[in-house]
């Protein structure tokens, strides 16, 4: 049973997910449990629904906010703490076009908020978490669950789907990680930004580099043990010697003499030199070259590589360097955001949602590439077992033989994610 208490509440949509709406209304004889919570101020229909969750034992709530005071009761039921479910709908109050108007541009707004609106969470998950989830979603007459996420939550995914499917509960998954490592799809919804964020940053610093050509820049990429967003980098370039001069990803052992030699030869030709270098860089034995600051679970802290590189080449080569680390810059960037990635983000959205009302489960939203020019994708579904943490690196055909720049194959893949041409610069000398 959810507890409802206004006439707004849409109980069909409550009917229609499996729920048994059921209205509270009973006038209350005193107010004296909620006189105990809240302030002289607060209305009769907030203290008697308060004083009939006590007493009826309500353990499931849905409010809409109707007023300030169901709002204030919201809060109030929130803190105590008592109830297995409680949620405020944010619902226009009347069928007009200001109402109406409103909530289609907080609607609206959503394609253009970082991705971590929705919520996030890293906590780590043992067998008997999976077997409470699924009995949680049996209890709330939950039928759908879609979860979106990188690698851990795919491999989430795939063990609450196992346990939940003998329950008449259907679980799918959406690619979404900006580290573009998550196996069998083509690519995933959040990569296209991030490599159109590090593209248009790198053609920015090069510019910067360029006009006073005395120093070595070594710019930090996100992704761990794939090097896609490091690679995506070498975009930025219009002409030959421009930035990035040396891509440095980690699918390919870190040789810090062979790193020193390269930055110097660079150096002397260039002037400035822009290294792009991956957070997951280790030596021939897979040791990251810079101790991890912590590691939990699949969770690994690395330390600053940056600045550990430009480190390196202050003290032995004596050339001024420094280091830049955009860190969740690039993963919350929407003045980068890739308009492709962002309707794929939508599509993969689409496409789980049919796929569980049509009755699938068990699988993840992949992407299928057609073409290249003109681009073409299309969505299709992957057995999560395909998926669950099988982490996807950049192929041999991506790197050139030195390994510390990228192929004319991985521009043409990546070159339409990013969307339309970057800002061309001007070239004054």
């Amino acid at each position: 049973m959810i507890g409802y208490t206004c006439k707004y509440t849409p109980v069909e949509l409550l009917a229609a997910l499996g729920g048994q709406p059921a209205l509270l209304n009973r006038e209350a004889n005193a107010f004296s449990h909620a006189e105990a919570l809240t302030h002289n101020h607060f209305c009769c229909h907030a203290k008697a629904v308060l004083e009939e969750c006590r007493r009826d034992g309500v353990r499931e709530l849905v409010l809409v906010n109707c007023c300030d005071s169901i709002r204030r009761c919201y809060d109030v039921l929130r803190a105590q703490g008592g109830l297995d479910f409680l949620f405020l709908l944010d619902l226009p109050h009347h069928d007009d076009g200001c109402a109406k108007a409103r909530l289609r541009g907080e609607l609206e707004r959503l394609p253009t908020t970082p991705a971590t609106a929705i919520g996030t969470s890293r906590d780590a998950l043992e067998a008997e978490d999976y077997a409470r989830m699924a009995d949680i979603l049996a209890e709330k007459h939950i039928r759908y669950v879609l979860m979106n996420g990188g690698n851990g939550t795919m491999d989430a995914c795939g063990k609450l789907a196992a346990v939940c499917r003998d329950r008449g509960i259907s679980v799918m998954g959406i690619p979404k990680t900006m580290d573009n490592d998550i196996a069998v799809t083509d690519h995933c919804p959040g990569f296209g930004s991030v490599a159109r964020y590090m593209a248009g940053t790198v053609r920015e610093l090069g510019v910067d580099v360029r006009s006073l050509p005395i120093h070595v820049v070594v710019l930090e990429a996100l992704g761990r043990n794939a090097g896609w967003t490091t690679a995506a980098a070498a975009l930025a370039r219009e002409q030959e010697g421009d930035a990035p001069h040396l891509l440095y990803p980690p699918e390919r052992p870190f040789h810090e003499d062979e790193f020193l030699d390269r930055v110097g030869d660079m150096y002397r030709k260039l002037g400035g030199v822009v290294v792009v270098a991956s957070e997951g860089l280790h030596d021939d034995e897979g040791k990251p070259i810079v101790p991890p600051i912590f590691q939990t679970g699949r969770s690994t802290y690395f330390g600053d590589v940056s600045s550990h590189l430009a480190q390196l080449v202050v003290r032995r080569l004596g050339i001024k360097a420094r280091s830049e680390k955009p860190g969740i810059l690039a993963r919350a960037s929407i003045a980068w955001q890739s308009p492709v990635d962002a309707a794929e983000a939508e599509e993969a959205g689409r496409a789980a949602c049919r796929s569980v009302l049509a009755g699938e489960t068990g699988q993840m939203v992949a992407f299928r590439r057609l073409s290249s020019a003109p681009y073409r994708c299309e969505t299709f579904l992957v057995p999560i077992e395909e998926v669950m943490l099988g982490e996807r690196v950049l192929p041999a055909e991506y790197l050139t033989a030195g390994g510390t720049d990228v192929t004319e194959a991985f521009c043409g893949w990546c070159r339409p994610l990013l969307g339309p041409e970057l800002p061309s610069m001007a070239r004054l000398f």
